[in-house]
């Protein structure tokens, strides 16, 4: 009987694995963590991008506002 899947070398795949991120680097088990977090946090971002769309306009139009009533006329020097 064949095998259907092949047989996977661990330490090698540890080896690598490699992750660098301007100045830090990552090589390892920590590389493969960093990775996994980052995708999940991706995937956690896109979700509540997606919950929170239909009131990014109002948002959006909102926060505008608050800066343009912040803006002075006058500069503050005498």
């Amino acid at each position: 009987m064949k095998k259907l899947l092949p047989v996977l070398d661990l330490t090698r795949a540890l080896r690598a694995s490699k992750l660098r991120f301007g100045e830090a680097r990552a090589q390892g088990l920590p590389a493969i963590l960093l990775g996994v977090a980052g995708i999940v946090l991706a995937a956690g971002a896109m979700r509540a991008l997606q919950a929170g769309a239909p009131s990014l306009p109002d948002t959006i139009r909102e926060f505008r506002a608050l800066l343009e009533s912040n803006r002075r006329t006058k500069p503050l020097n005498p």
